[in-house]
């Protein structure tokens, strides 16, 4: 059966498999490199990969290289494991069957060989997770590097500083920009932290089952200390090494620390973006237009409209990660079991979701940043609005000392009332109400009164931001 798409031209083209999820409803991510880095295809290649990594680490050699052949994703139906992962909770053990299959009866009896389904489940997360972190990180990286040339650019370009929504005193927007890229770099800085782990303990977290390859005595001998590292604890490193994983100083079925690390630091970096995002959101209003998207998306009904489509997802992400990062802590306290029912298997999920989230945000972001246009003109208007009024802390410290600050207050008030009903300028406004040893104060109305002048330490504020280098990005 087929289906005209309009968006694709007037030919058919194949009617969509109902059960496949393309990303319509997610925007974040479609098409992204996270996407298909956190897709089944790619998780399926993480669970035979992490197979064909312990046939290795345990030997024999023939058994690991029928083994290695053996695990790719194209050779299986993902489909097909899904539905048949049902009747046992997890994908691991329709796999290991299908995969024992497919290799000679010779290498058949090492493959899974002491392993229980959930240290495939989570070293293959982790594998994701790494494969997934290097491309957030890098993305970061990118959206660092845009902001620095903002920031740089816009060292000394004046606009309206705003607090609860009102304005308060000017800012730069160099400033503005220097504190997206601080807040970029902590979520980069967390990610680059973070080194994923491999998982191996057996049933029950206690690597009883793996005593080494047949050729090897089933215990190391004691050492001075009277204690044994074992060949499990050996099987682990070679294990670990061979997927580029970190060795995990204890199995973590119920530890988990690692699940726990990469939700707090994804659901940070959406929040971090999302920081960025909601500022693009409110100085692109209509009423503000201090910046704009470098290429917005359209409206289905306004033809005029030029959304900030990129910033519009990246807070969509941002409003996600927290519910997600939730459920993952809360697996933390799961169940007192060596391997507890449910908290495990509802990590999965929402793990994926984080990776990709994170992942959309930030491959958004850097286009968003790349592309991002300030307008100082309508920053210099926008600072005009208040007619100086600004500034008016600046005239505030100015009259202080002549009049006293209550009385400075008092008039600086009634003056900015007049400013605000008539519109008058706050210059002249205070030149009727101060008295002579007021105005003589104020030796210059028209400077003082000028927002452009009233920037503090902004400048160098964005000079000590850019010292700050990023960390190298994950290889």
């Amino acid at each position: 059966m087929t289906s005209p798409d309009p968006g694709h031209g007037p030919g058919p083209v194949p009617a969509p498999d109902p059960c496949l999820d393309h990303g319509l409803l997610a925007p974040v991510r479609a098409g992204t490199a996270a996407e298909a880095a956190t897709g089944d295809a790619a998780l399926l290649q993480a669970m035979l990969d992490a197979e064909a990594a312990l046939t290795r680490a345990q030997g024999p050699a023939r058994a690991g290289e029928a083994v290695t052949a053996a695990a790719r994703a194209d050779r299986f139906d993902v489909r097909d494991l899904a539905l048949r992962a049902r009747s046992g909770g997890n994908p691991v053990i329709p796999l290991v069957a299908a995969l024992t299959a497919a290799v000679d009866p010779q290498a058949a009896p090492y493959v899974h060989r002491g392993a229980t389904s959930q240290d495939i489940v989570d070293t293959a997360m982790m594998l994701v997770a790494s494969r997934t972190l290097t491309l957030i990180t890098a993305d970061l990286t990118r959206t660092a590097e845009a902001l620095a040339t903002l920031a740089a650019r816009h060292r000394d370009t004046p606009m309206p500083g705003r607090t609860l929504t009102q304005h308060a005193v000017p800012t730069t927007f160099g400033l503005k920009a220097a504190g997206w890229r601080a807040l970029v770099l902590d979520a980069a800085d967390r990610l680059n932290a973070l080194a994923p782990p491999a998982q191996l303990g057996g049933a029950a977290g206690t690597l009883a089952a793996f005593t080494g390859p047949a050729d090897r005595e089933p215990s190391a001998p004691l050492d001075e200390a009277g204690s044994s590292s074992g060949p499990g604890l050996a099987l682990v490193e070679a294990y670990a090494a061979e997927l580029g994983l970190a060795p995990p100083a204890l199995p973590w079925h119920t530890l988990r620390t690692p699940v726990a690390d990469l939700a707090t630091a994804l659901a940070f970096s959406c929040a971090a973006l999302g920081k960025l995002a909601a500022d693009v959101l409110t100085l692109s209003r209509t009423e503000i237009a201090e910046v704009s998207e470098g290429a917005g998306g359209g409206s289905s009904a306004m033809p005029h409209k030029a959304n900030p489509v990129r910033a519009t997802l990246i807070a969509s992400a941002a409003h996600q990660a927290p519910a997600l990062a939730s459920v993952l802590l809360a697996s933390l306290a799961g169940a007192g079991d060596e391997r507890p029912a449910g908290a495990w298997h509802a990590e999965w999920q929402p793990l994926r979701e984080l990776l990709r989230l994170a992942g959309g945000a930030s491959a958004h972001a850097a286009e968003l940043t790349e592309g991002l246009r300030a307008h100082p003109d309508r920053m210099r208007a926008n600072l005009d609005l208040t007619h100086g009024m600004i500034v008016s802390e600046r005239v505030a410290a100015a009259l202080a000392p002549a009049l006293g600050r209550a009385r400075a207050k008092e008039l600086l008030t009634a003056a900015s009332r007049r400013t605000a009903t008539e519109g008058v300028p706050l210059a002249e406004a205070l030149a009727d109400v101060l008295p002579p040893d007021g105005l003589a104060a104020l030796t210059d109305l028209a400077d003082l009164t000028d927002p452009t002048r009233y920037s503090g330490s902004a400048a160098a504020l964005v000079d000590r931001a850019l010292d700050r280098k990023p960390e190298p990005p994950r290889d």
